[in-house]
């Protein structure tokens, strides 16, 4: 029992477009055969009004592209669309039983046209996904990384920065406070997230991710790079002042020279990336009281006094330099306790002996025992 129009044959061209695609984009081309059938499937009903069950089945080899009605043998029938009786059925083929599936090829005249526009749609829509794909897989493995893009366009909630395949988002929360951004900028961005959407891949990227500055560290210091200088950890006000702890397991590494470098180029290659932000390089210790010593610099410290069970420490500092501790609204001290992870209480020295807290050996201090570790880029 055959429809009018017989076999319907679809362009030669496209089962070869389908093998290109195999070759050059790694899209199986049975999967995309598969994609199509079933897309032809809903054309057939859509177009042609049917509601029944239907098979439609593409010839991998000749593009012979058939429809086929699937419908149920049953004792007494009360959907012709989706039954046959076992009377009919058996004319067919007389072994057929109550139970069975009939196939019945329904392939409409002028099917070929509305097979083609779909086969082509569903080849378009995979290339697309298989493209989406492989971006994401790309840029995935990219993120927590730094990138460097170019500013596309500005609006009042993103700033839209192209990484060659596709354009990342730079939320204005992420945006540096001391920058300003105009179309055709070069600038180094952070990777923050890489997620899948309906749309394809969206990538955000950040300028104020403390990430960012321990990534352009690893670019200006071969020592770093290579392993023998170690970022322990890093206090970022984006814009305005950083600070970064160093350690290096060898004892003839010096790992704040190291990232500080001849004259200063390493560290100043990094401020001028990030537009002036200072940056305070200081020698991580295992030891709260000299690590959160190191932290305050360029503050002196005469003694650190530790409570292990709080993880607070209250630090005392020469009275002249209370001020250079605490930094400007409390932004030294404020990053010391980032950069450690210890709270942070500073007191001057002339407070802090009224209060009986200074050790007799440290009254009188000498500073050539408080070395600063700290070099600051300015």
């Amino acid at each position: 029992m055959k429809a009018e129009g017989g076999n319907r044959k679809m362009s030669s061209e496209l089962l070869d477009a389908l093998s290109i695609l195999e070759r050059e984009k790694g899209i199986s081309k049975d999967v995309i055969i598969e994609a199509i059938e079933a897309a032809l499937i809903s054309a057939y009903k859509r177009n042609f009004n049917q509601a029944q069950n239907v098979r439609v089945d593409l010839n991998r080899d000749t593009g012979t592209m058939r429809v086929f009605a699937r419908k149920d043998v049953v004792d007494q029938v009360f959907d012709p669309r989706l039954e046959l009786s076992d009377e009919e059925a058996r004319s067919i083929n007389p072994n057929y039983i109550v139970g069975d599936v009939v196939e019945i090829e329904v392939t409409p005249k002028n099917f070929g046209r509305i097979a083609a526009q779909t086969a082509k749609q569903v080849v378009t829509q995979r290339v697309r996904e298989a493209e989406r794909g492989v971006i994401y897989s790309e840029f995935i493995d990219r993120e927590e990384d730094i990138m460097t893009g170019i500013v596309q366009r500005i609006d009042s909630k993103f700033i839209y920065v192209s990484l060659g395949k596709i354009e990342a988002l730079l939320p204005v929360n992420e945006q540096m406070p001391n920058e300003q951004y105009k179309p055709h900028d070069r600038i180094k961005v952070f990777l923050t997230k890489v997620e899948k959407t309906t749309k394809g891949p969206q990538i955000f990227v950040s300028r104020t991710h403390p990430g960012l500055l321990k990534r352009l560290f690893e670019i200006e210091v071969p020592e770093i790079f290579d392993g023998t200088v170690e970022i322990k950890s890093v206090a970022r006000e984006a814009g305005d002042r950083s600070k970064i702890s160093v350690y290096a397991e060898q004892t003839e590494v010096d790992p704040v020279g190291s990232c500080v470098g001849p004259k200063g180029q390493r560290v100043q290659a990094i401020v001028n990336e990030l537009k002036g932000e200072k940056i305070d390089i200081v020698r991580w210790s295992n030891d709260p009281v000299e690590f959160v010593a190191n932290a305050l610099s360029p503050s002196k410290v005469v003694e650190v006094l530790v409570n292990e069970e709080e993880k607070a420490t209250t630090v005392i500092v020469p009275d002249y330099q209370l001020s250079l501790a605490i930094g400007k609204r409390g932004q030294n001290a404020r990053l010391a306790a980032k950069l450690t992870g210890w709270k942070i209480d500073i007191k001057s020295e002339s407070d802090a002996e009224k209060l009986g807290m200074l050790s007799p050996k440290e009254e009188s201090a000498d500073e050539e025992n408080y070395e600063d570790y700290t070099e600051q880029g300015e």
